[in-house]
C-alpha cells in the first residue's frame, strides 16, 4: 500500500488488498483479501469490500455499503448510503453457493442512490442513475434514469446528473455542461 493512502485506525485492510494513492478509508471499514482499489477512492463508515472486488479510480462509497465478491465498479462510480448489492440469485442458508456468484459490473460514472438494491447479474450502464430506494432487477442502459420497485426507466440523465429532455430530432443539451446527447433506438450517446 502507498504511503499516500489514509486508513483510519478502526479499519482493517487485508495485507493482499491493493489500494491506489489518495484513497481514504474511514471508520470501521473492512477490505478483504485481493481487493483491488483504484486511486482517489473514498470509503465511508462501516463499509465492507469482499475478496477479489475490483473498484476503479475515484469511486465514492458512502456509509453502510457491502460490496460482495462478483461486483466490479469502473471509474467515477457513486454508491449511496446503505445501498445493497447481492451476489447469489437464490440464496439458502443451508446450501453453499460459493463459486456460483453472479457478476455485476457498474460502468463508468454511474450513480446508485441511498437504499437502492442491485440484484446480481444485472450490469449498470455508463452514467446511469439509480434513484434512492430503487430495486434493479434487469440490466440498465447507459444514461438511464431508473426509479421504483422494481426499477423502471423514467428518462435519461446527462454525465453531470441532469435530466435530459430530447427534442423531435432526438437531441438534448445538458443545462450545466452544454454537452449534446443523441437518442436513437432507445439508447443515448454523447455527441459533443
Amino acid at each position: 500500500m502507498s504511503n499516500e493512502v489514509f486508513i483510519h485506525e478502526s479499519s482493517y485492510v487485508h495485507e493482499t488488498a491493493k489500494l491506489g494513492k489518495g484513497t481514504k478509508v474511514w471508520h470501521f471499514v473492512h477490505i478483504m483479501q485481493n481487493a483491488l482499489i483504484g486511486e482517489g477512492c473514498i470509503f465511508g463508515q462501516n463499509v465492507m469490500v469482499a475478496n477479489d472486488v475490483k473498484l476503479g479510480n475515484n469511486v465514492k462509497v458512502q456509509n453502510n455499503v457491502a460490496i460482495y465478491t462478483g461486483v466490479e465498479c469502473e471509474d467515477d462510480v457513486f454508491l449511496g448510503p446503505s445501498m445493497v448489492f447481492t451476489n447469489v440469485t437464490n440464496p439458502r442458508s443451508a446450501v453453499v453457493r460459493r463459486g456460483q456468484y453472479a457478476k455485476t459490473i457498474v460502468k463508468k460514472g454511474a450513480s446508485i442512490g441511498a437504499n437502492a438494491t442491485i440484484v446480481c447479474g444485472h450490469d449498470i450502464g455508463e452514467f446511469a442513475f439509480i434513484g434512492a430506494g430503487s430495486v434493479v432487477t434487469k440490466t440498465v442502459p447507459a444514461y438511464a434514469l431508473m426509479v421504483g420497485n422494481p426499477a423502471k426507466q423514467m428518462g435519461w440523465m446527462s454525465e453531470y446528473g441532469h435530466r435530459l429532455n430530447f427534442d423531435i430530432n432526438g437531441i438534448a443539451i445538458c443545462p450545466e455542461s452544454k454537452q449534446e446527447y443523441k437518442l436513437e433506438n432507445n439508447s443515448v450517446r454523447r455527441i459533443s
